[in-house]
This record gives structure tokens, sequence and C-alpha cells, in this order.
């Protein structure tokens, strides 16, 4: 493996990697920037600000543009909505990113533990704003509409490519 060049190499606070990569630890919390191997996750992690992803580590879905891992899933954690908000509440944050892995697995896509997470984080920090980025939810309206009613600041979702490259991109997802 070739060595990547100064000029793409980036600087970041040690500590405060491990700070928030010991906090994530402790809550068994995952994240997008660790587990898609993020280039930026020093620089993030140095903000004390992560994109949390919930509904565990392994994709049901294996996707060409992404670098999480798909495989056997493991069970959801009833706990993690309570870890994640308390995650939020020690980071100090004023906005949350939350995404998850894609869980086809699950009957209602996952929709429903976003839901829960949602509403934790907000009992416990009522004034941080919350953005979710979600999954196609394999395009049901009412999963949607359980994470909709939930009352998210912001609902996103990645599209990664224009509908002509979808089959040979994103063949999984429309």
């Amino acid at each position: 493996m070739k060595k990547k060049p100064e000029w793409l190499k980036v600087s970041y606070n040690k500590a405060a990697v491990e700070e928030v990569s010991g906090l994530m630890a402790k809550l068994q919390l995952n994240t997008v920037c660790k587990e898609a191997n993020c280039p930026n996750l020093g620089e993030c992690y140095k903000k004390k600000t992560a994109t949390f992803m919930i509904l565990g580590r392994t994709c049901t879905r294996n996707c060409r543009f992404c670098n999480v891992t798909s495989g056997m899933v493991e069970p959801v954690d009833p706990k993690e909505p309570q870890h994640l908000a308390e995650a939020v509440k020690e980071l100090d944050l004023n906005h949350v990113v939350i995404t998850s892995v894609t869980r086809d697995d699950l009957e209602d896509g996952g929709a429903g533990h976003f839901a829960n997470t949602i509403r934790a984080v907000r009992e416990l920090n009522p004034e941080v704003s919350i953005e979710v980025l979600i999954p196609d939810l394999q395009g049901v309206q009412r999963h949607l509409d359980i994470v909709i009613a939930a009352n998210p600041d912001v609902i996103n979702h990645n599209v990664e490519t224009v509908r002509e490259l979808y089959s040979v991109v994103r063949p999984e997802a429309d």
C-alpha cells in the first residue's frame, strides 16, 4: 500500500479522538465515522461531534458505494436510544445527526427504533436539533410516517448518485 501524500494527511487532536471514542465505547454506540472508515473522523471528533449510527454495525445490504460491513446482523439494542441521548448530553451538542445501517430484516426497517431514539434524545436534550439520515425503509410510506411522527427537525436520505446509475452503483436501493 502506498503512503498518502502529505497534502492528503489530516492532523487532529489525539486526546479529543480518544475522548469521543471512549464515550462511544462506554455507551456501546456506533458512529458512521468509525464504521464507514470516514477520513474526517479526527476533524469531527476534535469538534466533539459525531454522526451516530443506530441499529448496529452490520448492514443487511452490500451497496457498492458504502464502506459499512454487511452480513449477519445482531439484535437491536433496546438501550441504544437512551445511551445515544446520554452521549448527546455529555458531548453538549446543539445539533445531532443520526443515521443507521439498513435493516431489511426488521418488519419496519428500523423506523420504530429511529422514532424511539428521536424521542429519547428530545426528552434528555429538549433544545437540541435532531437530523436523521434514514435508509429507504423499502419505500413503505407507513414506515416513513413512524419517523415523521417522532418529529425530527430534519429528515434526510442519501441518494449517492443519479437515477441513471442506480443499477450500477446502488441496485439494492431505489
